[in-house]
């Protein structure tokens, strides 16, 4: 029997550990490029089931910036990834090919209302829906689908969540997926 494509764990209390330590590496290594750095993602909302690998999201001043600081990225392990998204850059850390760590760098201007920051805020708070979204992430998971396809098939559901936490704090609905040449994931 050939494994899931997507493997959803339970939720490892070592992962908020696992990106705090990432972050004060990222802190040491780009001294003053960084404003904000957080965790992110569903590993970063207690007891949600999710992929093993830690999302965080940084934000600068400029992302022209952040191309001068690469090297001290790259001895972190973080190797830039095009995902073709305009509006923020994309570093992954993937010690012997298996991916561990996601960083998004963003403008310091679009960090108040960054939808994975407002998805992981409700998620936080809403324990009901995390559940709901858990539900998902594991049926998903189950019929062996490609990364992309897992990635579509939860739009809706994220969609739905962003819009309404979006709604509590009073800001406009905004798609979850960047516009990009190919669809929602290049």
């Amino acid at each position: 029997m050939t494994p899931p494509a997507i493997a959803i764990a339970d939720y490892d209390p070592r992962w908020p550990g696992m990106a705090s330590a990432a972050i004060a590496g990222l802190q040491e290594a780009g001294p003053r490029l960084f404003t904000e750095i957080e965790h992110i993602g569903a590993t970063s909302v207690p007891g949600l089931a999710a992929k093993p690998v830690i999302d965080l999201m940084a934000a600068t001043a400029s992302l022209q910036g952040v191309s001068d600081h690469e090297p001290a990225l790259a001895r972190l392990g973080f190797t830039p990834h095009e995902n073709g998204m305009t509006d923020r850059l994309l570093y992954v850390r993937a010690p012997g090919g298996v991916r561990t760590h996601i960083l998004h760098v963003v403008t310091r201007a679009s960090w108040p209302t960054r939808n994975q920051r407002i998805l992981r805020d409700h998620l936080r708070s809403h324990p009901e829906e995390a559940a709901r979204y858990a539900d998902l992430k594991r049926r998903l998971a189950a019929t062996a689908v490609a990364p992309g396809e897992y990635t579509e098939a939860k739009t809706a559901f994220i969609q739905e969540v962003t819009d309404r936490a979006r709604r509590e704090r009073g800001l406009p609905p905004e798609a979850v997926w960047e516009k990009r040449p190919h669809g929602p994931h290049g």
